[in-house]
């Protein structure tokens, strides 16, 4: 019997993101928000405003990945394609954000919904990563969605450095065998500034959306990767 590992869930998520501490959150994301708006530094925002609140690092690292500024979210909406129109072409897939993001909603691990409305984990990637029991399953989801929504063929792009991505080429290979969609995987030494001068790309890191010419949010519209994730 294979372990049963959650990713990215954190049993102090229930006293972090308890509806008293979301009031404070709600808050603070306002305040953050207000301030980039008029030009002040993020970094500095963000820190100024989470030690007010005196938040934990994962409530801090929660409000990082949500707010956004008014200008980067026109910015991202323009650039958001319909689901539809996954079909009429190539897409470009950063692997370990898309894989990782479904392996936390399968744990039920603690998913967050940034002001530009892509959903981001908590997880984080720090140079490791791991297969577990989720993982093929989360292969499962993306396929089955691409399939559903006729995508021709895609490209998974990794992160070479980080340990067990020749391992989880494998299995994004071996998954897709029983697909219609021809995959290819690429191990880079840093998908990022691929992704960032490409169009048709799934992610929601927000320095990719920002720079890249067009993405898809594959959390909204009728076949979303949410709706596999609860089938």
């Amino acid at each position: 019997m294979s372990k049963i590992t959650r990713r990215g869930y954190d049993e102090n998520d229930k006293k972090w993101f308890s509806n008293k501490e979301l009031i404070k959150l709600k808050k603070a994301k306002e305040e953050v928000e207000w301030l980039i708006n008029r030009d002040y530094k993020i970094d500095n925002v963000v820190n100024f405003v989470c030690n007010r609140y005196q938040f934990s690092n994962r409530q801090r690292d929660c409000i990082k990945r949500i707010v956004c500024s008014d200008e980067k979210k026109e910015i991202r909406k323009n650039k958001e394609l319909s689901i539809d129109k996954i079909s009429e072409g190539p897409i470009y897939i950063d692997g370990f954000n898309t894989i990782i993001t479904i392996e936390v909603a399968l744990s039920k691990g603690t998913l967050i919904i940034g002001s530009d409305k892509n959903i981001r984990d908590l997880a984080g990637l720090r140079g490791t990563y791991k297969i577990i029991d989720k993982t093929e399953e989360a292969l499962r989801i993306i396929g089955d969605f691409l399939d559903k929504n006729n995508c021709e063929s895609a490209v998974f792009y990794l992160d070479a450095p980080v340990s067990n991505s020749g391992n989880l080429k494998y299995k994004i290979i071996e998954s897709f065998k029983q697909k219609k969609v021809d995959v290819n995987v690429e191990l880079v030494n840093n998908p990022d500034i691929i992704l960032e001068k490409l169009d048709r790309v799934i992610s929601s890191d927000a320095i990719i959306i920002d720079k890249c010419i067009s993405y898809f949010n594959m959390t909204k519209g009728k076949s979303s990767f949410t709706d596999y994730c609860k089938a």
